[in-house]
């Protein structure tokens, strides 16, 4: 079975070349929101192996840590692994405490160290 990851708040080529990413090393197809209640409403309908959250949308300029946030504390929607894109580490312990998985930021995209944590999540 092809495991779906949601991205949320990126912008069309932050989202292409993560689509690359998970494509080609995992074999990952890639489902994309732009807003927090789409990104739930996804989340809700459909399974995900792990859910990547922008720091700051790209389009309305909402806090990823907020549907980070949601997210794990929606009894139905908890166990959702999610990671927070952001090059901060301020922002990485945030959404830790928040329940997030460790995550990793835009340049560090080609890093084993990334592929290392969406393995976690991906391989098969």
């Amino acid at each position: 079975m092809t495991k779906r990851v949601l991205t949320v708040g990126n912008c069309n080529f932050d989202n292409s070349t993560l689509a690359e990413l998970l494509k080609k090393d995992f074999q990952a197809d890639m489902d994309t929101a732009h807003a927090q209640a789409e990104a739930m409403e996804k989340i809700g309908g459909n399974e995900y192996a792990l859910v990547i959250v922008n720091r700051v949308f790209d389009r309305n300029g909402d806090e990823g840590l907020a549907l980070v946030k949601a997210i794990k504390n929606d009894a139905a929607l908890a166990a959702t692994p999610v990671m927070l894109l952001s090059n901060y580490a301020t922002a990485q312990e945030q959404a830790a405490t928040a329940g997030a998985e460790p995550g990793f930021g835009k340049s560090e995209l080609q890093a084993s160290e990334t592929r290392e944590k969406l393995a976690a999540f991906l391989a098969d």
